[in-house]
């Protein structure tokens, strides 16, 4: 067996059990995101994650995803390293509000957790037709109001 000596590793790990393993939510869930077509995607990665374990709620325009990661080591087990990160794990993202959030879908495989948010249709890119210099397509009426919304008296 091979092991690679790292004193300041063994320092760092001692640290963060007496702080009380403070560490940064991203760390523990990576992701990726990005835009594909009148999609986005993001990729969260969660090895070693029950698939029943996970949640993944859409309220307003916020994402929240928890997933929970435990590893219990039987009674003659002898532990030579245990840095993997155990518990519950939380990571919020925020939605713009050219995203459908009613048709959010999410799938896990492989420990990695893919959900896909479409492009409200609201927001995608249309084409306006042009006319010609002199046509109109329709004619657009405004007319004078006084402030309670009636037409005003000329």
């Amino acid at each position: 067996m091979v092991m690679r000596y790292d004193p300041f590793r063994d320092l760092d790990r001692q640290v963060q059990q007496l702080v009380g393993r403070v560490q940064d939510s991203a760390g523990t869930m990576a992701m990726d995101a990005y835009r594909r077509g009148d999609s986005v995607f993001v990729h969260f990665d969660l090895p070693g994650v029950d698939r029943d374990s996970i949640e993944v709620t859409a309220e307003q325009n916020t994402l929240t995803v928890r997933a929970d990661r435990r590893w219990t080591p039987e009674s003659d087990d002898r532990i030579l390293a245990q840095e993997r990160p155990q518990g519950s794990f939380m990571r919020q993202l925020m939605l713009g509000e050219h995203l459908d959030t009613q048709q959010i879908q999410a799938s896990y495989e492989d420990g990695v957790l893919t959900i896909e948010v479409p492009v409200a249709p609201a927001a995608k890119p249309r084409r306006i037709e042009i006319n010609a210099g002199g046509q109109h397509a329709g004619a657009i009426d405004v007319e004078a109001t006084s402030g309670d919304g009636a037409p005003k008296a000329s």
